[in-house]
Protein backbone atom coordinates (compact mmCIF):
# COMPACT_ATOMS: atom_id res chain seq x y z
CA UNK A 1 0.00 0.00 0.00
CA UNK A 2 1.06 3.76 -0.42
CA UNK A 3 0.19 7.28 0.88
CA UNK A 4 0.76 9.95 -0.78
CA UNK A 5 0.09 13.94 -0.77
CA UNK A 6 0.42 16.58 -3.56
CA UNK A 7 0.71 19.12 -0.55
CA UNK A 8 3.67 17.41 0.12
CA UNK A 9 6.74 18.85 -2.30
CA UNK A 10 10.34 17.31 -2.19
CA UNK A 11 9.58 16.24 0.98
CA UNK A 12 8.91 20.17 1.97
CA UNK A 13 4.56 20.49 3.34
CA UNK A 14 3.56 23.37 1.00
CA UNK A 15 2.67 26.59 3.32
CA UNK A 16 -1.17 26.47 2.88
CA UNK A 17 -1.18 23.49 5.13
CA UNK A 18 -0.12 24.95 8.01
CA UNK A 19 0.40 28.11 10.26
CA UNK A 20 1.70 29.96 6.93
CA UNK A 21 -1.59 29.53 5.42
CA UNK A 22 -5.06 31.28 4.97
CA UNK A 23 -7.55 29.45 6.95
CA UNK A 24 -7.99 29.66 10.46
CA UNK A 25 -10.37 28.29 13.07
CA UNK A 26 -12.41 30.78 15.45
CA UNK A 27 -9.28 29.54 18.16
CA UNK A 28 -6.53 30.45 15.42
CA UNK A 29 -5.75 26.37 14.37
CA UNK A 30 -4.86 26.13 10.48
CA UNK A 31 -7.30 24.39 9.07
CA UNK A 32 -6.84 23.79 5.28
CA UNK A 33 -5.98 20.35 5.18
CA UNK A 34 -3.33 18.10 3.28
CA UNK A 35 -4.82 15.87 0.28
CA UNK A 36 -4.46 12.87 0.44
CA UNK A 37 -4.63 9.64 -2.11
CA UNK A 38 -4.37 5.82 -0.83
CA UNK A 39 -2.98 3.84 -3.84
CA UNK A 40 -2.56 -0.21 -3.72
CA UNK A 41 -4.30 -1.40 -0.94
CA UNK A 42 -5.53 -5.14 -0.23
CA UNK A 43 -8.50 -5.88 -1.97
CA UNK A 44 -10.18 -6.88 1.25
CA UNK A 45 -9.88 -3.40 2.53
CA UNK A 46 -13.20 -2.04 4.13
CA UNK A 47 -12.29 1.75 5.50
CA UNK A 48 -9.07 3.58 5.95
CA UNK A 49 -7.70 5.30 9.08
CA UNK A 50 -5.18 8.64 8.95
CA UNK A 51 -3.18 9.65 11.42
CA UNK A 52 -0.90 12.72 11.00
CA UNK A 53 1.87 13.05 13.66
CA UNK A 54 4.56 15.74 15.13
CA UNK A 55 7.20 13.43 16.71
CA UNK A 56 10.02 16.63 16.78
CA UNK A 57 6.78 18.22 19.37
CA UNK A 58 8.67 16.60 22.27
CA UNK A 59 10.78 18.46 23.26
CA UNK A 60 8.84 21.65 22.70
CA UNK A 61 5.72 19.88 24.80
CA UNK A 62 6.95 16.45 26.11
CA UNK A 63 4.56 14.49 23.76
CA UNK A 64 4.05 13.82 20.14
CA UNK A 65 1.86 16.33 18.36
CA UNK A 66 -1.18 14.31 17.28
CA UNK A 67 -2.42 17.08 14.22
CA UNK A 68 -5.42 14.72 12.48
CA UNK A 69 -7.03 11.59 13.45
CA UNK A 70 -9.64 10.14 10.56
CA UNK A 71 -12.06 6.96 10.87
CA UNK A 72 -14.12 5.11 8.53
CA UNK A 73 -12.84 6.45 5.63
CA UNK A 74 -13.95 4.41 2.54
CA UNK A 75 -12.50 6.29 -0.02
CA UNK A 76 -9.31 6.29 -1.74
CA UNK A 77 -8.38 10.38 -2.41
CA UNK A 78 -9.00 13.41 -0.19
CA UNK A 79 -8.78 16.69 -1.70
CA UNK A 80 -7.34 19.69 0.15
CA UNK A 81 -9.89 21.17 2.56
CA UNK A 82 -11.85 18.42 2.88
CA UNK A 83 -12.00 18.40 6.42
CA UNK A 84 -13.79 21.35 6.76
CA UNK A 85 -16.86 19.97 5.10
CA UNK A 86 -16.54 16.04 4.24
CA UNK A 87 -19.20 14.11 6.25
CA UNK A 88 -18.42 10.46 4.91
CA UNK A 89 -15.64 10.15 7.64
CA UNK A 90 -15.10 10.43 11.35
CA UNK A 91 -12.38 13.00 12.47
CA UNK A 92 -11.02 12.46 16.47
CA UNK A 93 -9.19 15.04 18.66
CA UNK A 94 -6.46 16.41 17.94
CA UNK A 95 -3.81 17.46 20.38
CA UNK A 96 -5.21 21.38 20.92
CA UNK A 97 -8.06 19.29 23.42
CA UNK A 98 -7.50 19.56 26.91
CA UNK A 99 -5.39 21.89 29.64
CA UNK A 100 -2.55 22.24 26.72
CA UNK A 101 -4.45 24.09 23.95
CA UNK A 102 -7.76 24.14 26.22
CA UNK A 103 -10.21 23.47 23.21
CA UNK A 104 -12.94 21.24 24.39
CA UNK A 105 -13.01 17.62 22.36
CA UNK A 106 -15.28 18.67 19.59
CA UNK A 107 -13.68 21.79 18.95
CA UNK A 108 -10.50 20.12 18.85
CA UNK A 109 -12.38 17.66 16.63
CA UNK A 110 -10.57 18.51 12.67
CA UNK A 111 -7.45 19.15 11.29
CA UNK A 112 -4.91 20.91 13.05
CA UNK A 113 -2.40 22.62 10.75
CA UNK A 114 1.74 22.50 10.98
CA UNK A 115 2.97 25.41 13.85
CA UNK A 116 6.28 24.18 14.64
CA UNK A 117 7.25 26.75 17.39
CA UNK A 118 10.94 26.56 17.40
CA UNK A 119 12.87 24.52 14.17
CA UNK A 120 11.45 22.49 10.93
CA UNK A 121 9.53 19.91 12.23
CA UNK A 122 9.12 16.18 9.96
CA UNK A 123 5.13 15.06 10.14
CA UNK A 124 4.46 11.85 9.80
CA UNK A 125 0.64 10.97 7.81
CA UNK A 126 0.26 7.20 8.73
CA UNK A 127 -2.87 5.57 6.50
CA UNK A 128 -4.18 2.25 7.39
CA UNK A 129 -6.39 0.12 5.40
CA UNK A 130 -8.62 -2.20 8.11
CA UNK A 131 -10.41 -5.03 7.33
CA UNK A 132 -13.74 -3.52 9.76
CA UNK A 133 -14.95 0.38 9.58
CA UNK A 134 -14.47 1.28 13.33
CA UNK A 135 -17.61 2.17 15.22
CA UNK A 136 -16.12 5.55 16.84
CA UNK A 137 -18.25 8.97 17.27
CA UNK A 138 -16.73 12.38 16.23
CA UNK A 139 -14.10 13.79 18.33
CA UNK A 140 -12.58 10.32 19.44
CA UNK A 141 -8.74 9.83 21.29
CA UNK A 142 -6.15 8.67 19.49
CA UNK A 143 -5.86 5.75 21.51
CA UNK A 144 -9.50 4.96 20.92
CA UNK A 145 -8.65 4.48 16.97
CA UNK A 146 -5.64 2.55 17.72
CA UNK A 147 -7.58 0.05 20.23
CA UNK A 148 -10.72 -0.48 17.32
CA UNK A 149 -7.85 -1.04 15.28
CA UNK A 150 -5.82 -3.41 16.66
CA UNK A 151 -6.15 -6.71 15.03
CA UNK A 152 -7.76 -5.71 11.93
CA UNK A 153 -4.68 -3.57 10.14
CA UNK A 154 -4.28 -4.92 6.57
CA UNK A 155 -1.66 -2.57 5.69
CA UNK A 156 0.53 0.61 6.45
CA UNK A 157 1.59 3.23 4.95
CA UNK A 158 3.48 6.55 5.46
CA UNK A 159 4.37 9.71 3.98
CA UNK A 160 6.30 12.27 5.83
CA UNK A 161 7.39 15.93 5.00
CA UNK A 162 8.88 18.83 6.73
CA UNK A 163 6.98 22.11 7.67
CA UNK A 164 9.52 24.97 8.74
CA UNK A 165 8.92 27.29 11.38
CA UNK A 166 7.36 31.14 11.29
CA UNK A 167 10.19 33.62 10.29
CA UNK A 168 10.27 35.85 12.84
CA UNK A 169 11.91 39.15 13.33
CA UNK A 170 15.09 40.03 14.18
Amino acid sequence: MKVTSTGIVNGIIQDRFGSRGTQFTKSGMAAYSLPVEISDAPEDTVSYALFLEDRDAVPVCGFSWIHWTVAGLTRTKLEENESIHAKDFVQGTNSLSGKLGNLSRMEAACYDGMSPPDRPHLYELHAYALDISPSLQPGFYMNELFHAMSGHILAEAVVSGIYFAKKTSA
